[in-house]
């Protein structure tokens, strides 16, 4: 199965490569770096072991910064590798470790492609976030005894499905892998019925309630609010894809005669969406100020598009309600707990399957409203903003919720730890 899988990835790089290039229209980051993709990158010359992390994208990168942290301080005698996906989680890596680190492009998942990537770098160790599972990759580290650690994995009913109908293919990868650390005993269970074996999945939580509040951040939010958000109630609209941005816009249109003040900031979930969502602003009539641009929020200012990258928790800081993207269309949710971090009131929509556990418990502990509807958002929205006890109430229930889940990544760094200290070698190529 592996060898067809293989056979037909080739064939699709140039579809693949196209989509780069086109999609380097609105994001030209995407046209760059490419040949890291396909294996090629800058020599190296190292002489000390390389511990491997790869975060997909922003969200999984945020979450494993715990991590990553621990092992530059813990294992200072060994250098770290970070591979991304997506520019935007590359720019990140840059923007937060710099030199600290080594950082490429994670390389497409041909049997050639990640050799070379293997004989370049030399990982004593491969620790991927969540749920990427790459089967030449993987077959590529077990041959050459490079443990593999999937942390603060979880697996979707859904994509249990989807992983299940490919078996000869994941079943194969699963066996590579010596450990998953799930978030949730659900995740567990669902590793253990698409082939992986039930001694290697551990439920050990989730990683992302440990992730830290820089207090310049913090101090950044409240400023941008007494300044360039003065006077204003601000509703940030978090994370948003595709469909999201026009709903949410006729239930503020709505909101605005009793609301009179209410501003919206928009951040959209991807950069290149950056423009459209504007140009929906605009034929909607809604007077937009641009972050990029340094526009001013005047009093007739109706949207605020937070069109830069890496600044979501200083706008949750500076907002008085956070929606949470991703969760009115059939995306599945993005990460919540963010915005529980820094204390602002969450709502999110009703397709949250990917943070399926962490929205129940939120809900039922009462530190968010779900709204499938712009009836049901416009309701929860004169709630918060008429009510400032429940307001406090739901943001200081989904902050303990955080605290009492708290403690994931000293269980994981447990597990990740000897793996480490038993490789006293340079790879094993």
């Amino acid at each position: 199965m592996r060898f067809f899988y293989s056979a037909l990835f080739c064939l699709a790089i140039p579809v693949v490569l196209a989509r780069l290039y086109w999609r380097g229209f609105k994001a030209p980051a995407y046209r760059l770096r490419w040949q890291e993709r396909l294996g090629f990158y800058p020599e190296q010359n190292i002489h000390i072991p390389v511990i491997w992390f790869h975060t997909v994208s922003v969200g999984e990168f945020e979450a494993a910064l715990p991590l990553i942290t621990r092992c530059l301080n813990q294992f200072s005698d060994s250098a770290v590798l970070i591979t991304t996906t997506t520019p935007t989680a590359s720019a990140r890596v840059n923007r937060v470790f710099g030199s600290q680190v080594l950082h490429v492009y994670l390389p497409y998942d041909i049997p050639w492609v990640v050799s070379r990537f293997l004989r370049c770098f030399r990982p004593v160790l491969a620790i991927v976030l969540e749920k990427e599972l790459w089967p030449n990759l993987f077959a590529a580290c077990h041959r050459r005894s490079i443990p593999i650690v999937i942390v603060n994995a979880r697996l979707s009913g859904r994509s249990a499905k989807s992983y299940q109908s490919i078996a000869a293919l994941t079943r194969p990868a699963l066996q590579c892998i010596n450990t998953i650390c799930a978030q949730t005993d659900d995740d567990r269970r669902r590793f253990i019925a698409i082939g992986a074996e039930a001694h290697k999945v551990l439920a050990l939580g989730n990683i992302k309630f440990d992730m830290t509040v820089d207090q310049a951040m913090v101090n950044a939010g409240l400023h941008l609010k007494r300044t360039l958000f003065e006077n204003r109630w601000v509703w940030i609209l978090a994370s948003t894809h595709d469909g999201e941005e026009e709903h949410l816009l006729r239930v503020a249109t709505d909101l605005r005669p009793v609301i009179t003040n209410l501003l919206v900031v928009i951040a959209p979930r991807h950069p290149e969406r950056f423009n459209t969502v504007r140009l929906l602003c605009a034929a909607q009539g809604l007077k937009v100020a641009v972050r990029s641009q340094g526009d001013c929020v005047l009093p007739e200012t109706d949207v605020y598009l937070a069109d830069t990258m890496g600044e979501l928790k200083m706008l949750y800081k500076a907002a008085d309600v956070a929606f949470v993207g991703g969760s009115l269309v059939a995306v599945g949710g993005h990460n919540v707990i963010e915005a529980a971090m820094v204390e602002v009131p969450i709502l999110f929509g009703p397709f949250m399957f990917n943070f399926q556990d962490i929205a129940d418990q939120l809900l039922h502990r009462g530190g968010a409203i779900q709204a499938a509807t712009q009836v049901e958002l416009r309701h929860a929205m004169i709630q918060l903003h008429q009510d400032a006890v429940y307001r406090k109430q739901m943001v200081d229930n989904a902050l303990n919720y955080v605290k009492d889940n708290q403690g994931a990544v000293e269980r994981t760094m447990a597990v990740i730890a000897p793996y480490i200290q038993s490789q006293n070698r340079i790879g094993n190529i």
